[in-house]
């Protein structure tokens, strides 16, 4: 489902300066971590369009990092955000300052490998409506879309659950962050038990059209996370029989750049 990474609106110098606050504050509380918790402002390395002078240096010290989700939209890599979808954004500033960018061909929920979708070139054709006085009437903090009538549908999905006990065998307490890892974890396993390597089982986790859920987040200690693989988009049959996952080579990943797997 091609669809754009990135919808979203400015904010204003208030918002903007709340979103720097909040993410300092958490930086702080493990300044050295890697990777780290949030990216500040970048001042060195700025990249400031046509400014120059005090207004370069305004967006040097202040312009938030686009990789994160916020309250305007931004960056939120949601797959079923695609052609035939509305979406309605809060505005915060005059004329809006609407976005789009990051185009994916392709991309599973959750987007596991960071930069796991299939990017791609596209043209974005939208139609703006404004709402006035839109955000207290929907009770508006964040975004919301209505999915398209004419996005790919697939009936049937191998699905994997995870918990929330870490690989050392740690419980964790409703945790659906390690119990999404997990669910990825056991169906990389699985995808190699059908003759995939460790790196292409990943890829297709990260850029195949799957469907992730919470399923549940209430039955302690253990949340419910689930990834579901559409098995159309296999030509074979990957559903577990009695004699197991019927093993054969399924090619190679294309080289990286240099030669270097």
């Amino acid at each position: 489902m091609i669809h754009p990474g990135i919808v979203g609106t400015a904010p204003s110098a208030e918002l903007l300066a709340d979103w720097n606050r909040r993410e300092r504050e958490l930086i702080s509380t493990a300044p050295n971590r890697n990777p780290p918790f949030a990216y500040p402002p970048l001042v060195k390395g700025t990249m400031a369009g046509q400014a120059e002078g005090v207004l370069a240096k305004k967006i040097a010290e202040e312009g938030a990092r686009s990789i994160p989700s916020r309250e305007h939209g931004g960056n939120c890599d949601i797959k079923n955000l695609t052609r035939g979808s509305t979406i309605w954004l809060p505005v915060y500033v005059k004329e809006a300052n609407l976005s789009f960018g990051d185009i994916h061909f392709s991309q599973a929920d959750g987007e596991i490998a960071f930069c796991g979708a299939i990017e791609t070139m596209g043209v974005v054709t939208t139609r703006v409506t404004v709402v006035k006085g839109g955000v207290q009437k929907m009770a508006l903090k964040n975004p919301l879309f209505l999915t398209s009538p004419v996005e790919p549908r697939y009936w049937r999905y191998l699905t994997f659950e995870g918990i929330s006990v870490d690989e050392s065998g740690k419980q964790h307490f409703l945790d659906p962050a390690v119990s999404f890892r997990n669910a990825v974890l056991n169906a990389m396993a699985y995808l190699q038990k059908l003759g995939y390597s460790k790196e292409q089982a990943y890829l297709i986790l990260t850029a195949a059209p799957n469907e992730s859920r919470i399923n549940n987040i209430v039955d302690v200690p253990n949340s419910c996370v689930s990834i579901a693989i559409p098995t159309d988009i296999f030509s074979f049959d990957i559903t577990p029989s009695a004699e197991g996952p019927q093993m054969a080579p399924r090619g190679k990943l294309a080289p990286c750049v240099g030669g270097k797997k």
